[in-house]
């Protein structure tokens, strides 16, 4: 891989957000939007753990921020989300 082949691995069609990761399963944003999901999902986080009294109101936050995190990224990542092995 090349950095020419890199940058047309994390191009996206518009409407899209996220590119899938080269290898395994998941997304990287590329975009604003997706950076603005993606630090806010991580500000919701820090915040649940600083401020949220005891460990289970955290944990099912914690599961219920995680989960609308993987599903507007599924949503939004041009080509899905499935097992990759490098190039697209």
């Amino acid at each position: 891989m090349n950095v020419e082949s890199v940058k047309r691995a994390y191009r996206v069609r518009e409407g899209y957000w996220f590119a899938p990761k080269l290898f395994g399963v998941g997304a990287t944003p590329v975009t604003w939007q997706g950076w603005v999901v993606m630090l806010s999902y991580v500000a919701a986080m820090i915040m649940t753990v600083r401020f949220l009294p005891g460990l289970a109101p955290r944990i099912l936050v914690g599961i219920a921020l995680t989960a609308a995190m993987i599903v507007i990224s599924s949503r939004k990542t041009d080509g899905g989300w499935h097992w990759r092995w490098g190039g697209r």
